[in-house]
């Protein structure tokens, strides 16, 4: 790994250009950095008020950090010069390189960088509001701080907006990638990290360019108590293949990135708005809240809103318990219901012990409290009275050391004054009820599992079908079940004398064979069988009976994430029912039981209704010999049983798609 300690936290900064380099030069001053600048120009003798040296050569020494901001051509000659002079790193800010189609030049820029670490091209830089250091060629909406997050993103523009923000997160640092020709997303994302000013990691991510690395990160990170919170854009695409399989289909766009983010303990919400109340969370509380929360209101719509917001996100709210109803009513009163979540009612307003009391005894039974709270606006009434309920959040939260989420009702109910004066161990002001409870949820999220590494990615290659009946056989061998059957390659030769009717007749040779009109069910016989159009062979089988449910399990491989896992409620109607999990390879045997029982349909393995139970030990099995088939299987590209059917004793597959390297 390269050391980008001098390129985040200079002592000296070097800038080249003219117009962009006196936007830095101004924001070093306007930020307080008491480093030094020194602008690089041939023939201006000051940019920004600042004097100029002519050449690189005539710096008083290697600079730790430099922003370049001459066109893409002289980038490279800059480049080269600074390295050879033992330059600490540099923010390539011009654009034309691997983005524009000219991928020759952008490895150019790296030879020429050799060890020295570049961020970009095409990037707009990095911001340290610890220490006041910017490569920064624009406006932005911090200001310093001795501690806070980090904000790492692909899009200079989303950043720049997230410094905007007047929720009261403190940010650390600012830093884009880019181009990211040299410097990873996992790269740049630990030194930001290692820095122990540095809370938490907040992250707007295109694509992950080392899923092995990343996932290497997000331990460490979560090891030294920091959590990590992303958005992932670019998941309305499919994934290559997507027409041929259902997996491909289902497990495309997000679930993949989803299920590696899960995977690697990393939360994952869709807005900026959540991203910036979840990186609170984790700045005051850390990478993770427990799943018992409790919700305090003084009114019984807001109650009821919570309880409605809240179900989409599946938070849920456990009733008190015996003491705690018991010490409640105490204080409360006879009218007051004890439920969770509670309406206090207003019989203790502006009591602020007893309004303490109260927020102290709920919030002691559980993870974490939700504390609905919005001030009247203070420009226009006079918001005193608020101040007993608002202290006594802060209190209960620091005699419980449970996590209390102060939340406003409306964004603008909270201004950003009042969130950063209530900001302490444990408390967290939150603007906007919705976008709070999916904060909340995002950063629930579970720990990664220790030393778990997704498998190697593999680049596209040519692929080839192999017939159903090589594939059952190829399964059978490694211990998934599969009925009983015999293959010709006519129809007239077909030979059913050692199976028991009734019989199933496929077509060999099509990926989807129902859509193909491939498949014949429920025969008794073969007789007056009419041959099937495009068939390569024929492959006739026992019926399966008794089943329970019918199940998808794909597993594919991943040109990012390794391999993935798809289950599901299968059959011709898979993509309708979209009924599925997606898990990133390796797994284990709980964490596949663990996706069975997230499935909405799971009350149809567990006997819904009197029905039998389905043998969900054995989809386990299943899965898991699926799963060390296709490890041990580089060429396999992609394993499909649609369905697996389902008993109350065993599973079959009924069905299996194989497609594998081309021969």
């Amino acid at each position: 790994m390269r050391d980008l300690s001098r390129l985040l936290r200079p002592r000296s900064i070097a800038v080249l250009g003219s117009g962009w380099a006196a936007n830095v030069i101004e924001q070093c001053a306007k930020m307080g950095f008491n480093g030094l600048v020194w602008p690089v120009h041939p023939t201006r003798d000051s940019i920004a008020g600042v004097p100029c040296f002519r050449s690189l050569a005539d710096l008083p020494s290697a600079p730790d950090a430099t922003f370049i901001g001459v066109n893409r051509h002289a980038t490279l000659d800059v480049v080269a010069e600074l390295a050879a002079m033992g330059a600490g790193g540099a923010t390539c800010f011009a654009s034309g390189w691997e983005e524009a189609g000219e991928a020759d030049l952008q490895a150019k820029l790296v030879a020429s960088a050799g060890d020295m670490p570049i961020l970009g091209p095409n990037c707009y830089g990095v911001i340290n509001y610890l220490d006041g250091a910017l490569l920064w060629p624009d406006q932005h909406g911090g200001r310093r701080v001795e501690r806070g997050v980090a904000l790492l993103s692909q899009s200079s523009n989303i950043v720049i907006n997230l410094t905007m923000q007047a929720r009261g997160l403190p940010v650390a640092y600012v830093a884009c990638l880019g181009n990211a020709a040299q410097v990873g997303l996992a790269e740049l994302a630990g030194a930001l990290l290692a820095d122990e000013r540095v809370t938490a990691l907040g992250m707007y991510v295109e694509g992950i360019d080392d899923a092995a690395s990343f996932a290497a990160l997000a331990e460490q990170a979560r090891a030294a108590g920091k959590g990590i919170v992303c958005i992932k854009s670019g998941k309305t695409e499919l994934s290559r293949t997507a027409a041929a399989s259902h997996t491909a289909s289902l497990a495309g766009g997000g679930a993949a990135s989803s299920a590696f983010l899960r995977a690697c303990g990393v939360a994952e919400v869709a807005t900026p708005a959540e991203l910036i109340e979840t990186l609170k969370i984790f700045h005051l509380c850390g990478p993770q809240i427990g799943q018992r929360l409790c919700s305090l209101s003084c009114s019984g719509g807001e109650a009821g809103l919570v309880a409605d917001l809240a179900a989409p996100f599946g938070v849920d709210f456990p009733p008190p318990s015996e003491a705690q109803r018991q010490r409640l009513s105490d204080i409360l009163g006879p009218i007051v219901t004890i439920a969770n979540p509670l309406d206090y009612h207003t019989f203790i307003w502006g009591d602020g012990p007893r309004t303490t009391d109260v927020f102290t005894t709920m919030l002691a039974g559980y993870d974490a409290g939700i504390f609905i709270i919005d001030p009247p606006r203070p420009d226009r009434c006079d918001p005193s009275s608020f101040r007993p309920a608002v202290d006594a959040i802060v209190a209960a939260a620091q005699a419980t050391g449970k996590p209390a989420f102060a939340v406003g009702s409306l964004p603008e109910n909270f201004d950003e004054d009042l969130a950063i004066s209530m900001m302490a161990p444990n408390v967290v002001p939150m603007m906007g009820l919705e976008t709070a409870l999916g904060a909340i949820k995002a950063a629930q999220t579970g720990p990664n599992r220790g030393g778990w590494r997704p498998l190697p990615g593999l680049s596209a290659r040519p692929l080839q079908l192999r017939d159903e009946a090589s594939a059952k056989a190829l399964l059978a061998a490694h211990g998934v079940a599969v009925p009983l059957g015999v293959t010709s390659t006519t129809l007239a030769d077909l030979d059913v004398a050692g199976l028991s009717a009734p019989f199933v007749l496929k077509g060999l040779g099509f990926a989807h064979k129902t859509e193909a009109g491939a498949v014949r069910l429920g025969l008794t016989s073969l007789d007056g069988q009419a041959e099937m159009a495009g068939a390569t062979g024929y492959l006739v089988e026992e019926m399966v009976t008794g089943v329970v449910a019918e199940l998808l399990v794909g597993l594919r491989r991943d040109p990012v994430y390794g391999a993935t896992l798809t289950l599901g409620f299968g059959g011709v109607t898979a993509e309708l029912l979209a009924d599925t999990q997606t898990l990133v390879l390796p797994v284990a045997a709980d964490e596949v039981l663990a996706a069975l029982h997230a499935l909405r349909l799971w009350p149809l393995l567990d006997g819904y209704r009197g029905r039998a139970k389905a043998d969900v030990a054995a989809v386990v099995d299943a899965v898991m010999a699926l799963q060390a088939l296709l490890i041990a299987t580089p060429a396999i590209e992609e394993i499909e049983i649609n369905p697996l059917m389902v008993r109350a004793q065993g599973a079959v597959a009924v069905d299996a798609v194989i497609w594998e390297e081309a021969r």
